[in-house]
């Protein structure tokens, strides 16, 4: 056992939230951290068509693991292609009451109910401006949950990180702040993206993150309104955490209030990813997140229509290694089926 591994061992021993604390703290010591990032196979090296964003590996670190961007360095020495940070709201907000955080070890899930806690922008922008890692990083804004106008909130966060990432990711699936959902409504969304995409975004390409509890009425309309008011988008997240609770959870804490992430949610997430897949034909950016816990699950996303990946709640399971543990699996797949290169693979099996 690596001391990486010894010491995810130890933090899973801390609640929940103590031991995403302690992990974050470890980190910015540089406990456990690799001092060069591992070498990613050619074969995975990605370029997202519409943005342009060039990757190392499609093997995304996701939202909600690193709220204030404290250690992005730290993260892209895992073999991540790319590390996103946020949920960032314009002011600071502690969040919802704890407790707040649950591992559904029984299901290799998680529920949470954080609310976009998290130091507000300015420490944000702070701590952005001094990445210096060796991979592309994304910065996802959201509203305040006491705003009286969350569009400018959006439009507010844009504008102050964009100058310092490489890419921005726009949060409106949350199931954590009240209302939030609403916004991917259609008029609601035609009104925010309209906003959004008259802001300075100093060129840098904008990601729509979605939620995976949609219907295809709700589907369809989102894919008119990126292709309309919102074509200035360089494609989708798909998908956030769930609401539904399948039969099939065994935990004592599946009752709880909250997004579910995990395991149960591969399956619901690629499926709603494949419908945008299908009725975007490649004209936006997709990126396949929820239940990703192995390069099987990534190879999935990938046949599935997504040009890259991320994850997260996997790795309270499987230790900080995981996504080299993907890299390294993810090549013999694509050579299994022909494939010299991960574009190769894209849509492949819807």
């Amino acid at each position: 056992m690596s001391l990486t591994d010894f010491g995810a061992s130890l933090v899973k021993l801390l609640p929940p939230e103590a031991a995403h604390t302690a992990t974050i703290k470890a980190l910015k010591l540089r406990l456990g951290v690799p001092l060069n990032p591992p070498l990613a196979d050619p074969a995975l090296e990605t370029v997202l068509p519409k943005s342009g964003l060039k990757l190392p590996s499609p093997v995304g670190l996701a939202a909600g693991f690193d709220k204030n961007c404290d250690v992005p360095d730290a993260m892209a020495k895992f073999g991540f292609g790319f590390v996103e940070c946020g949920t960032v709201t314009p002011r600071p907000q502690p969040g919802n009451p704890k407790p707040r955080l649950f591992r559904l070890d029984e299901d290799r899930a998680v529920i949470n109910r954080m609310g976009f806690n998290n130091a507000g922008l300015d420490n944000f922008v702070r701590n952005l401006k001094t990445y210096r890692g060796e991979v592309p990083i994304g910065a996802n804004v959201g509203a305040n949950k006491d705003s009286d106008d969350r569009v400018t909130d959006y439009v507010t966060g844009i504008r102050a990180v964009a100058p310092h990432a490489d890419y921005v990711t726009i949060n409106i699936s949350s199931p954590n702040t009240p209302g939030l959902r609403g916004l991917q409504d259609r008029a609601s969304l035609e009104a925010l993206l309209t906003a959004c995409g008259g802001t300075d975004r100093s060129g840098k390409p904008v990601f729509l993150k979605v939620a995976p509890d949609l219907d295809e009425k709700a589907i369809a309309d989102i894919v008119e309104v990126v292709r309309g008011p919102g074509a200035w988008l360089s494609g989708l997240i798909v998908s956030n955490t769930t609401l539904a609770r399948p039969e099939t959870l065994k935990s004592p804490d599946k009752g709880e209030t909250g997004g579910l992430s995990g395991a149960p949610l591969m399956g619901p997430s690629t499926e709603v990813m494949a419908a945008f897949a299908r009725a975007l034909k490649g004209e936006f950016d997709l990126i396949g997140a929820g239940g990703i816990a192995s390069a099987a699950d990534t190879y999935a996303k990938i046949r599935a229509g997504a040009n890259a990946v991320q994850l997260y709640s996997a790795m309270v399971y499987e230790g900080p290694g995981l996504a080299q543990e993907i890299n390294k699996g993810l090549p013999a797949l694509l050579k299994a089926d022909g494939f010299a290169t991960l574009a190769e693979a894209v849509g492949t099996g819807l």
